[in-house]
């Protein structure tokens, strides 16, 4: 017996056909790079919270809403996985939480990279502009839209749902997915145009921000290697965040090339989707940052840090 999950933005495969060593080799990858996130999420988010220097930078604010976002959507993308293998079916009332949740924290990350991408551009490019710009309470309002743009985008979702279908509907046991949750068909064609409309309007505005800053940097810097590698690093990690949206027209094409293994072929496409770029956000984020990265590295090792001149 094989179940394929195939959430908007989480693919969770549970084939029963699998050897027990695939399955416990699967589950083993899904905990380790988990906990691995979580534990370096902690640590960024207590270096931030302990130190009262980041509160007052927009640029440490996004980068924390970024972080706080990953955490709340890597572990709800950890407890759908093992309830696939677990539990198989639970209440829809939870599923539903849950789904919305995950389909929140998804769609806020790219919005929050979009933001994270024009505070960098009026630093590089406009840094007379950015001290008026780019302020503690502004920030906190664009947190604020990031969050809304999110609630109008998915909220519909179960709004639709309660008034298409009977009042016991949310009563039933099911395999939590989208589809199960929240079945109206039109609901996944809303999905796919949203998505669209964001994977257009998010890569224009990233792809200039960045195009301007690497043009400044390459005359003003004399390191223009260093300048480069720094906007590919941006670069791949915002081309890995944007397969979210990307991610239902990628799932159906797998169901057509490979229907033979496609329990293996979802199962890297959560990989690769769900959990890489969660992976590789505090790298290139956080850790490449001197000053968090320094204050990072003491936390780690449990020493204290003087607080640099900034």
């Amino acid at each position: 017996m094989t179940t394929q999950l195939i959430l908007h933005n989480v693919t969770v495969v549970v084939d029963y056909r699998d050897p027990f060593i695939k399955k416990v080799f699967k589950n083993v990858l899904v905990f380790v790079l988990g906990m691995f996130i979580n534990y370096i999420n902690i640590i960024f988010m207590h270096t931030f919270c302990k130190h009262q220097m980041f509160y007052t930078n927009p640029r440490y604010i996004l980068f924390f809403h970024l972080v706080l976002n990953n955490a709340i959507q890597v572990n709800l993308s950890l407890v759908l996985f093992f309830v696939s293998y677990i539990v198989y079916t639970i209440n829809r009332a939870v599923c539903a939480t849950l789904i919305l949740l995950v389909l929140f924290s998804t769609e806020n990350m790219p919005l929050n990279l979009a933001c994270m991408a024009a505070e960098c551009y009026i630093a590089v490019c406009l840094p007379l502009q950015h001290a008026r710009l780019c302020t503690v309470n502004r920030t906190r309002i664009t947190i604020v839209l990031i969050w809304t743009t999110s609630l109008i985008s998915v909220l519909p979702d179960l709004f639709i749902t309660l008034a298409t279908e009977p009042l016991d509907f949310f009563s039933s046991r099911v395999f939590c997915l989208k589809e199960t949750a929240f079945p109206n068909p039109l609901l996944s064609l809303k999905q796919d145009s949203t998505y669209v409309v964001y994977l257009i309007l998010v890569w224009c505005v990233i792809f200039y921000t960045y195009f301007m800053i690497f043009c400044t940097a390459q005359k003003a810097s004399k390191d223009g290697k260093k300048a480069r590698m720094t906007i590919l690093l941006h670069s791949v990690q915002v081309l890995l965040c944007m397969t979210t949206y990307a991610a239902p027209m990628v799932k159906t094409a797998l169901k057509k090339l490979f229907p033979k293994n496609l329990s293996d072929s979802l199962f890297a496409c959560y990989i690769i989707i769900q959990i890489l770029p969660r992976a590789i956000n505090p790298v290139i984020y956080g850790i490449r940052d001197k000053c968090l990265s320094k204050y990072f590295m003491h936390e780690v090792s449990c020493k204290s840090v003087e607080r640099p001149n900034l």
